[in-house]
């Protein structure tokens, strides 16, 4: 029966692809999707912030790698000795001579160990890289007007002369702690205390205890009195005033009150006696 004209038959010709509705609808979702770069639910997709944002996995990624370095000398330097530190750099860069020779512990008075533990650190054979507790009491004595008392331990002290700079701020004391605590858990008491005297500076392009010991009482640092050990160990705070050699009435007197104090602390520094 044939068709009549104008009007459209319903059976679609032999050979003819049917489209579904369905299927277009999902075309044109898809090409809007493209388009507008939105869900079908109308919100934005979600894109990955290092896609978007590439300086920030190449921050990430610098310090990623900046972590892994440091790392990696903090673990050699537990049975490597440090050639050269930014401090003695600096100085080296400003003219001075450098006066540096390291010797192991052993070779380094007991009466020198025990003047540092006294003066600088009287917990240092018990915590672990930061004395809380000499936080708080620095916080205390802050508060109180009772004058500027120091909380650094000999692990920060490391740290600081090791890998940062001796200028104060305060993202040098925030870096501090947890380069202590990472060098601490890396290396033993003795370790620690080895580094930390043969780093120290004991004046301007002086550094390390036998350097101190033969430029200002010409004698190996084995063979320190417990009283020229007092006077270097005074000295550390404020090296480039202080002259272990020609000490002032107040140099004096914090070396007196350290000889009257050693006696006592020889229990407490037992980890590096």
């Amino acid at each position: 029966m044939e068709a009549k004209p104008g009007v459209k038959s319903g059976v679609a010709p032999v050979g003819a692809r049917e489209v579904e509705p369905g299927s277009m609808a999902g075309q044109a979702g898809s090409r809007a999707k493209k388009k507008t770069g939105k869900q079908g639910d109308g919100r934005k997709t979600r894109r990955n912030p290092a896609h978007r944002y590439p300086w920030l996995r190449r921050i990430t990624l610098g310090l990623l790698i900046a972590f892994g370095v440091l790392l990696l000398s903090i673990v050699a330097f537990r049975f490597v000795n440090p050639p050269i530190t930014p401090v003695m750099g600096v100085e080296k860069l400003h003219g001075a001579t450098l006066r540096h020779q390291w010797v192991p512990l052993e070779k380094i008075s007991p009466n020198l160990r025990l003047a540092v533990v006294s003066s600088e650190d009287g917990r240092f054979c018990a915590h672990w890289g930061v004395d809380w507790g000499a936080v708080r009491d620095a916080v205390k004595a802050a508060r109180s007007l009772k004058g500027v008392r120091g909380a650094n331990t000999i692990p920060m002290q490391t740290a600081k002369n090791l890998y940062l700079w001796t200028r104060r701020s305060y993202l040098r004391k925030a870096l501090e702690a947890p380069l202590a605590y990472l060098m601490s858990a890396i290396w033993p008491k003795r370790r620690m205390m080895e580094v930390y005297l043969n780093i120290a500076q004991w004046g301007l392009g002086v550094f390390g205890a036998e350097a101190a010991s033969q430029y200002y009482f010409r004698k190996p640092a084995s063979r320190l009195t417990r009283h020229q050990a007092a006077l270097l160990a005074a000295a550390l705070p404020n090296p480039r005033a202080r002259n272990p050699a020609r000490p002032n009435r107040r140099m004096r007197l914090i070396a007196r009150s350290l000889e009257r104090r050693m006696p006592s602390m020889v229990r407490r520094a037992a980890c590096v006696m």
